[in-house]
C-alpha cells in the first residue's frame, strides 16, 4: 500500500479543514498521515524532512492577499520549493495550496484538496 503524507497549514483552520476533508475523500486505498504546520511557508521543509518515508505528498493550505507584498513572497516561495522537491525527489507532490484575494474566494475553493489528491494518484499510477 502506497504511503501519502498530507502536510496542511492550519493558519485558516476552517479553510484547511475543508481542503483536508476533500483530499481524504480520494485517498481510500492509501495509507495516510497528516502533519499540521502553522503556515504555508513551513510546508516544503516538512515535506523535505519526510521525503524518504513516503511515496507521495499533498500540500494543503491557504494564502489570502493582504495589504503588503507578503502574499506574493509566500505564494511564490512555497510553490517553487514544492516543485523543486518534487522534481529532485522524483515523487509526486500535489499542490493544494490555494491563493485567494479574500475569504469568500477561499471558502469557494475548499474542494481543491480533492484535485491535489487526484493529481498525486494520477502520477503514482504512471
Amino acid at each position: 500500500m502506497k504511503k501519502i503524507l498530507i502536510v496542511i497549514a492550519d493558519y485558516y483552520e476552517d479553510i484547511s479543514s475543508s481542503l483536508l476533508k476533500s483530499a481524504k475523500y480520494k485517498l481510500n486505498n492509501f495509507s495516510i498521515k497528516v502533519i499540521k504546520v502553522p503556515g504555508v511557508f513551513e510546508i516544503p521543509v516538512t515535506i523535505s524532512k519526510n521525503i524518504k518515508k513516503f511515496d507521495a505528498f499533498i500540500a494543503l493550505g491557504c494564502v489570502i492577499k493582504g495589504e503588503t507584498p507578503h502574499f506574493d513572497f509566500i505564494s511564490s516561495a512555497s510553490t517553487d520549493a514544492i516543485m523543486n522537491l518534487s522534481v529532485e525527489s522524483k515523487k509526486p507532490i500535489g499542490n493544494g495550496i490555494i491563493t485567494c484575494l479574500n475569504m469568500k474566494q477561499a471558502k469557494a475553493r475548499g474542494k481543491k484538496g480533492k484535485e491535489a489528491a487526484q493529481a498525486v494518484i494520477s502520477v503514482l499510477s504512471q
